[in-house]
């Protein structure tokens, strides 16, 4: 995941002129079967609005673009460019200046085609700065509205994919087309399609911005690949989010090419920071395509209230299957409540004694009376959202029986089943005509209603505004270990007792002076992992040790020593704070130490963040159970922690001199947290004399 800087435009125009278009002019039109005009001209005509070809060589075609305008007399607003990228800058100018708004640019040949490329993207860059036009692509096959027929994409199969309630705004116009192609296998039409392409104007945020408004969409499938803006990005998905979900597949899980200096740097990388970003501003994160398309599937129908812990119920008609779907849903940490006594009574008047009915409710094979047990399973009240699972037999149409129940009134109803492909085609037109979502199979099935689960946890999670930054707090560098603990004692968080020493008589003095064992280290600005070069000597006791310990570290260069306490033993985590270089700030907690990296067991949000989102990333990490007295150990504070991360995001969002913090290890003990390590890193543009780290930073005071 890469950040690719783009010029700035004029104002950021509406895209209805793009989706929505008064009339399309294809500029490079062909009467060629199989060239790109030729097909991109046939795939518009079944638009309902005016078609202008232009193309000087083919007969009863436009020769140039300004005749095209003067035919249309202001009724063209979209122009689709089949043209190569030397002639593109030219032919945008010419069209915006004809008063279109919008342009689709489909071919290749830009920035990706070398020091040529690079300099036609420059000029269509600066084409659209300077007018103001909305530009899509290039290098995609474009886009389409079915229910407007409005197919500017050079696929022909768009034409069988039907409308439907479903956005699609992918990255790559390939995976666009194979997703709607997805959807429309599993009966579910699209409301607008999308491939990206080269993002050179019009980017996903602008897009998500344009589904707000939307009322054909009620659910957005997002696919990215790169981020260029993204503090856009989230403005967007978080507006959108309020109003309908969005479902988010990013690609890019092994783009661990930039590490930063710091283990903090190399744990949030971009993949992981995007999908953390993404989550935190509402979105459902799934991890492949399949997921992707049942996720949008299930939204597709009614959306859960928000919730920190939706129950969800399922009824199945089959035993084994049943156990598939509530494995997964466990696994994905969904509550399956057992139903209550009065809702078990009024099921056990419907089914054979043999069958559980606690949750899930086994209804063996289903007869006369399964809509009576689906009513009443919808209407317990620890039961937010019904799966229904069965395989198509002659005995009920599980569709129908769930209409005739009245559950889907109550609470979200989602249904699952398996059978010959005529038995599922059947079952699916009648789930459409009902207005149920239907996925086919037990993984599908569980796989929608993670989906709903996760929507209500992430609009419930964002619906607490971040306090205001604390008043800062003035401090300087230069940023060795014991100045960043300084920084810390401002915000709050305990560090041991220490000394800085400059001679081994000092050291000695803190020997006799703090309570043992120390640690002894060595103290250098520029040195961010003492422990890679032997710079840190623990369980110091006696003088001989002493000496011993700063032997070593004089023989690696030290000439200033760091003698602290040594904390209680515990379990150590890492938390830090930096600038990513496509979302700005952001915060980090993970299972720490020196394996950090190793584990990468991390949970990333970004600045600003309430107290309830920071203490919530406890429940991200895999290795949660560590914090929560696993073998008797300590019991992390959430809210200690809390306080913790967000006073580091606020170090970051007061002070444009630092680019980051990390406190590894942050151990926690039976008495609380204490740093035992700190490194800061000073902005980039802060003056650095020598090896020393210096500027100065404004911490937030401290908190009470």
């Amino acid at each position: 995941m890469t950040s690719t800087p783009t010029a700035p435009r004029l104002a950021a125009a509406t895209l209805e002129p793009l989706f929505a278009p008064s009339g399309v002019m294809v500029v490079g039109a062909s009467a060629t079967p199989g060239k790109l005009g030729a097909v991109m001209a046939e795939s518009l005509r079944g638009h309902n609005a005016p078609l202008y070809l232009v193309n000087n060589r083919a007969a009863g075609m436009h020769a140039t673009i300004s005749d095209a305008l003067a035919a249309a007399e202001g009724e063209v607003d979209l122009a689709v460019m089949c043209i190569p990228a030397p002639a593109t800058a030219q032919a945008l100018r010419e069209c915006a200046a004809g008063g279109l708004r919008a342009a689709l640019v489909c071919a290749g040949g830009f920035g990706e085609a070398g020091p040529a490329g690079e300099a036609h993207e420059r000029a269509v860059v600066q084409a659209v700065r300077e007018t103001g036009i909305r530009l899509l692509g290039p290098n995609t096959s474009g886009f389409f509205v079915p229910g407007r027929g409005l197919r500017a994409s050079f696929v022909p199969g768009v034409a069988a994919v039907r409308p439907g309630p479903v956005a699609v705004v992918a990255a790559s116009g390939g995976v666009n087309h194979a997703l709607a192609f997805r959807l429309q296998r599993a009966g579910v039409g699209v409301s607008l399609a999308v491939g990206l392409g080269a993002s050179l104007d019009v980017g996903a945020e602008d897009v998500l911005e344009h589904l707000v408004g939307d009322d054909g969409t009620r659910v957005v499938a997002l696919h990215l690949e790169t981020v260029k803006d993204g503090p856009a990005l989230l403005r967007a998905v978080a507006r959108l989010s309020a109003v309908k979900p969005v479902v988010a597949l990013v690609v890019g899980r092994s783009d661990v090419s930039e590490f930063a200096s710091s283990h903090t740097g190399a744990l949030a990388t971009s993949w992981r920071t995007t999908r953390a970003l993404l989550r935190q501003a509402g979105a459902v994160l799934v991890d492949d395509e399949e997921a992707l398309v049942d996720g949008v599937t299930a939204l597709a129908g009614r959306r859960l209230a928000p919730s920190p812990t939706p129950g969800v119920a399922l009824i199945t008609a089959q035993a084994g299957p049943g156990l598939l779907v509530a494995d997964a849903l466990q696994s994905a940490g969904v509550d399956l409540p057992r139903l209550s006594l009065q809702t078990q009574a009024a099921v056990a008047e419907q089914l054979p004694p043999i069958t559980f009915q606690a949750n899930p409710v086994d209804t063996g094979r289903p007869g006369p009376g399964f809509d009576r047990v689906v009513a009443a399973v919808a209407a317990d009240p620890a039961v937010d959202a019904l799966a229904v699972y069965g395989l198509t037999e002659p005995v009920v149409d599980l569709p129908a029986a769930v209409a005739q129940s009245g559950a889907s009134d109550v609470v979200p109803v989602l249904i699952g089943v398996d059978g010959p492909q005529g038995d599922l085609d059947q079952a699916r037109a009648s789930a459409a005509e009902l207005g149920l979502p239907l996925l086919a199979g037990p993984t599908a099935l569980a796989r929608g209603l993670v989906a709903l689960v996760e929507d209500a946890r992430a609009q419930f999670a964002r619906s607490v505004e971040p306090a205001p930054a604390a008043e800062p707090a003035r401090l300087t560098g230069p940023w060795d270990e014991i100045r960043a603990k300084e920084l810390l004692d401002q915000i709050g968080l305990r560090t041991p007792p220490r000394r800085r020493c400059t001679t081994r008589a000092e050291a000695h003095e803190a020997l006799n002076v703090l309570e043992t064992p120390v640690a002894v280290k060595l103290v250098d600005a520029a040195v961010l992992h003492k422990t890679e070069l032997g710079g840190v000597h623990l369980n110091i006791r006696t003088a001989a040790e002493m000496d011993g310990a700063l032997d070593a570290l004089e023989a690696v260069g030290a000439r200033e020593f760091l003698v602290e306490s040594m904390a209680a033993p515990g379990v150590d985590l890492i938390v830090g704070a930096r600038r990513d270089p496509v979302f700005g700030p952001v915060v980090l907690l993970g299972i720490g130490g020196t394996a950090a990296e190793v584990m990468a067991d991390v949970a990333i949000r970004s600045v600003p963040l309430d107290e309830r989102a920071a203490a919530g990333m406890v429940d991200d990490l895999q290795g949660r159970a560590l914090l929560l007295g696993h073998r008797s150990g300590p019991v992390a504070d959430r809210t200690q922690l809390a306080g913790v991360l967000t006073a580091l995001g606020g170090v970051l969002r007061a002070t444009p001199a630092i680019d980051e913090i990390e406190v590894n290890p942050l151990r926690l003990t039976a008495s609380g947290l204490v740093a035992l390590d700190a490194v800061v890193v000073p902005s980039s543009d802060i003056a650095v004399d020598g090896d020393a780290r210096t500027g100065h930073v404004d911490a937030p005071a401290a908190q009470s």
